[in-house]
């Protein structure tokens, strides 16, 4: 592999990039004075010089990487909270004792349990799910939330978001709870012993007639993906963890 250096005005760069894009560039990056684009051994070096020479494109012979494994290597076994154990499903370390074994394939849906709003709501969920208790994971993304509260004993997690695509990646998951496409607005009333909803302020504040529709009358929300700054607004705490600049509620 090697990669040219493109002293690219800035007006200009939008235009070389897409020039390079056409001419099979593997990657671009951008750097102090240009751009950076990579080609594999199949491109013609030299007719990329010539074509771009208004740009004194500078040349680099790039060490050979294994992608795949720099990706896995991102996501190293991650210990959240007091009980969960996040790991990938290529990785083979045996669990820790004490911990539960939560898999999380870095795919396209939201909730690879590296964000610290995901994080906080694990840890809720250790303190707020009991055996027997009636889970429903709104906005469930990858499934995370849904599958933790299953370890935890809970007797029925039911999960759903309306992201289809979501649903789909988090369907692959053999352990995954039953999962529909939709919102709060398909399930029944008065089920919830606890509802998970880390999504966004707005968007919970929208929500809010649903979950109190949803929600048992003794029951325990598990609210995040909002900031310190923009909480929601029809939502009284009982709680707060915060991690960072990320809070979830306890309501």
């Amino acid at each position: 592999m090697f990669s040219l250096l493109f002293r690219v005005p800035p007006d200009h760069e939008d235009y070389v990039i897409a020039e390079l894009t056409d001419h099979g560039t593997t990657g671009i990056t951008e750097e102090p004075g240009g751009v950076r684009a990579f080609f594999d051994e199949t491109s013609d070096c030299k007719q990329l010089i010539e074509r771009f020479a208004v740009f004194a494109p500078e040349f680099r012979q790039e060490k050979t990487t294994d992608w795949e494994q720099m990706s896995r290597d991102a996501f190293p076994p991650l210990s959240v909270g007091k009980r969960f154990y996040l790991v990938p499903p290529w990785n083979n370390e045996p669990t820790p004792a004490g911990r539960l074994r939560l898999e999380v394939n870095p795919g396209m849906a939201c909730g690879t349990g590296r964000h610290p709003a995901t994080q906080l709501c694990l840890r809720a969920i250790e303190m707020y799910v009991n055996p027997g208790s009636q889970v429903l994971d709104v906005g469930t993304g990858s499934g995370i939330l849904a599958r933790a509260a299953a370890l935890m004993g809970a007797r029925s997690v039911v999960a759903c978001d309306v992201d289809q695509e979501a649903v789909q990646v988090a369907r692959e998951c053999a352990d995954s709870p039953p999962l529909f496409v939709g919102s709060a607005d398909a399930a029944r009333s008065g089920w919830a012993d606890v509802i998970i909803a880390n999504i966004d302020s707005a968007t919970l504040d929208a929500l809010a007639p649903e979950l109190g529709r949803v929600r048992k009358s003794a029951s325990v929300l598990i609210l995040s993906g909002f900031p310190a700054d923009d909480p929601p607004e029809r939502f009284q705490a009982i709680e707060a963890l915060k991690d960072a600049d990320w809070l979830c509620w306890i309501a």
